[in-house]
């Protein structure tokens, strides 16, 4: 009988393997597709945009804050993947009337693994997971070890908002020799254009999800004109954000992007 205790500390127990599953955090819908279980998930948020045809071969139960608890009812689901940071408290206690919830809360790359040996002993694909963890680990540890370089993270403009120290892109950022600016906050802090040009900065890294700085160059405009002697790095959010099988491109992408920026000049 699969069992496993989640973020809450609530012990999650299926009778056997999930055979209908409803995934509300895209990460973790890449995994499930990744583990190989097409046939077994039947409901995914709109924002769950891995593998790109379970769009349209999956029901679609709403975004990640605002879930349809009526479809997740409809499709009797026996397993619903959620996450504390990405889904609403509110919604998960209503969902816990529905079918077991299994929550998780991931702020490092090495808890990126558990959840994912953790997903794959809750799904019976524990030989799947293992093998994927151990890529995982490897590619992580075959990183250089970069000199370091101050950074701020972007992840929102009006208001700009950055990236505190208890954070999953904080982690990541500390394998590309990033030292986070702000890793002394926590959680997502509002920040101005004022603070961001006296914190000293190497580079601003400017995600290109939630918000998407890569869309319009008018995004970054009042960044570069601020911070004129600071460059201003636009940088795939997936990256930095995903924790399911993207933690497999991640070393090679923050390898490559280090190796795009200059160094800092020396005080």
């Amino acid at each position: 009988m699969p069992s496993a205790v989640d973020a809450r500390n609530t012990e999650v127990s299926l009778p056997r393997p999930p055979r209908r599953i409803v995934s509300l955090v895209p990460s973790q819908t890449e995994l499930l597709a990744h583990l190989g279980l097409d046939e077994t998930v039947v409901g995914i948020t709109r924002f769950c945009t891995r593998p790109v045809h379970w769009h349209d071969e999956k029901e679609i139960v709403g975004g990640t804050k605002d879930i349809d608890l009526d479809r997740v009812r409809a499709l009797n689901p026996d397993l619903i993947l959620a996450n504390h940071e990405e889904n609403t408290q509110a919604d998960v206690q209503t969902l816990d009337t529905i079918a077991p919830v299994f929550v998780t809360q991931v702020k490092t790359v090495t808890e990126a693994l558990g959840m994912v040996r953790t997903v794959g002993r809750l799904t019976d694909a524990s030989n799947h997971t293992s093998t994927l963890a151990g890529k995982i680990i490897s590619r992580f540890s075959a990183l250089p070890d970069f000199s370091s370089i101050r950074a701020a993270y972007l992840i929102w403009r009006d208001p700009y908002m950055t990236v505190g120290g208890d954070t999953f892109i904080h982690d990541v950022m500390s394998w590309g020799g990033f030292e986070n600016a702000f890793g002394d906050q926590s959680r997502y802090p509002e920040v101005s254009l004022g603070t961001l040009a006296d914190a000293d900065l190497d580079v601003v890294l400017c995600g290109s999800e939630p918000f998407p700085f890569h869309q319009d160059d008018k995004f970054t405009a009042d960044l570069r004109k601020r911070l004129s002697n600071t460059p201003v790095e636009i940088v795939d959010g997936q990256p930095f954000s995903w924790y399911g099988p993207r933690l497999l491109d991640t070393p090679a992408y923050l390898k490559e992007l280090r190796e795009t920026l200059p160094l800092p000049h020396p005080a």
